[in-house]
């Protein structure tokens, strides 16, 4: 049997990247599916792409900046489906900077996105897992919650308090069978970074230097961190709540000589 048979999980940010991944991986397992995203087109051209699997993909655009799209959004998907079982909050955007340089308006914007939408995707969530009788939530992280990137202090930001908002949220509803964890993802070939490389001025150096701050010597492929949501949202990670699960090719670990320590 599949995993994740009969289930209902929302995936926010689920349109391209590492959330189109998770999706596709979701259905595999056999999971209901409802893909919120602010490229409502690209949304439902993915939900339809997958119809006619075991698990039901339905569609909507959602900014998740914006809690009551999120609040709809939600509630549509748990009426459709019967209940919700799990959240994959995972939409973010990457805007440079560092403390002194970003502006205001970036700063209210990589928030607004990556954390807020967060924390509404919790608070809308978290009623109907309960109501379910538990479940599982996975928060998108980032290894930049762990260690220090020049040039990204907003973003940085942003994924230390998700991991910080992850480990109160798994103390505060582990009573109530609800698991709160988060994956760091190292660097993953997304949408996102490809334009990051497409605006470098030696794309290929940069590549280079990514790929060489990585153990493993590769970037990481988004289907790999839809593995590990997979498992997260499963009875496989039954005992595991509060934990920052890192898909990082042994980044964190490769000491400054480029040596694993």
């Amino acid at each position: 049997m599949k995993r994740l048979q009969g289930r209902a999980c929302v995936v926010t940010g689920g349109a391209a990247g590492i959330g189109e991944a998770i999706v596709v991986r979701l259905v595999e397992e056999g999971a209901h599916v409802a893909v919120a995203d602010v490229d409502g087109e690209r949304a439902q051209e993915l939900a339809e792409r997958l119809s006619g699997s075991d698990g039901e993909v339905l569609a909507g655009r959602v900014d998740v900046s914006v809690p009551s799209e999120v609040a709809d959004f939600v509630e549509r998907a748990a009426q459709a489906f019967g209940r919700l079982d799990g959240i994959v909050n995972n939409a973010g955007v990457a805007i440079p900077g560092s403390a002194e340089d970003i502006s205001e308006a970036d700063w209210d914007r990589v928030m607004s996105v990556n954390l807020k939408g967060v924390w509404a995707g919790m608070k809308y969530a978290i009623p109907h897992l309960r109501a379910a009788g538990g479940g599982s939530i996975v928060n998108m992280s980032s290894v930049q919650a762990l260690v220090g990137f020049p040039g990204w202090a907003g973003y940085a930001a942003t994924k230390g308090a998700i991991l910080s908002l992850t480990q109160q949220a798994a103390v505060e509803y582990g009573p109530e069978r609800i698991r709160v964890n988060c994956i760091a993802p190292g660097t993953i070939m997304t949408p996102m970074n490809q334009r990051i490389f497409e605006t470098a001025p030696d794309p290929d150096s940069l590549i280079a230097s990514w790929n060489a701050s990585h153990a493993l010597r590769r970037f990481g492929e988004s289907a790999e961190v839809a593995a590990a949501t997979a498992f997260l949202l499963s009875d496989d990670a039954s005992f595991v709540t509060g934990t920052c699960l890192r898909v990082d090719g042994g980044l964190t670990v490769l000491g400054p000589s480029g040596q694993a320590t």
